[in-house]
């Protein structure tokens, strides 16, 4: 019998060790300042008083083995939200990522990583009922949160960036 238990005990380690080896972190290297990104997280924006409130849901999750990052996120449980795929591009050496969206447009861009903790994506959009033709945002991961600033170029003009804060939730991405 104590055979079988070292034999089982063994077998368990393996499997522990293998999982461990490969555990849902381990990205690219040209992904790797997306790892204190992967979770969930939420942001509530500023509004002017007495307008509904806005928060943002969003989840990030490593993608095709390790080679691409997916996000997903949700406005006031689905009012809007997107999707995107984030992934190295080794003919343009470049990180580059598409969002689609659940009002009928998309982007395409690419990221610029500047730091270990900083990246900005500048984005061309397709299809935007409001007029908005690039975007571009400017995140930075700092003590546990992240803090995204974004402009859009809107009828020609860039907008002044709005900045958000997101902070680690439990909540889930909602689509109606």
């Amino acid at each position: 019998m104590t055979y079988f238990k070292a034999l089982f005990l063994a077998l368990c380690l393996f499997t522990f060790n293998s999982y461990a080896s490969d555990t849902p972190t381990n990205l690219d290297k040209e992904l790797a300042v997306f790892k204190p990104y992967l979770g969930a997280w939420q942001a509530d924006f500023e509004v002017p008083k007495g307008e509904k409130p806005i928060q943002d849901i969003g989840i990030w999750e490593r993608a095709l083995n390790g080679k691409a990052i997916h996000t997903k996120h949700s406005i006031n449980e689905g009012e809007y939200g997107g999707e995107s795929m984030i992934f190295y591009d080794s003919k343009k050496e470049s990180l580059v990522f598409y969002y689609f969206t659940t009002a009928g447009f998309y982007t395409k861009g690419t990221i610029k990583v500047l730091s270990p903790t900083q990246f900005v994506a500048y984005e061309e959009v397709t299809g935007s009922k409001e007029g908005i033709t690039k975007v571009k945002s400017m995140s930075d991961f700092k003590e546990g949160k992240f803090v995204v600033s974004t402009s859009y170029l809107k009828k020609g003009e860039w907008t002044k960036p709005e900045q958000r804060i997101y902070t680690r939730s439990t909540k889930a991405v909602k689509f109606k």
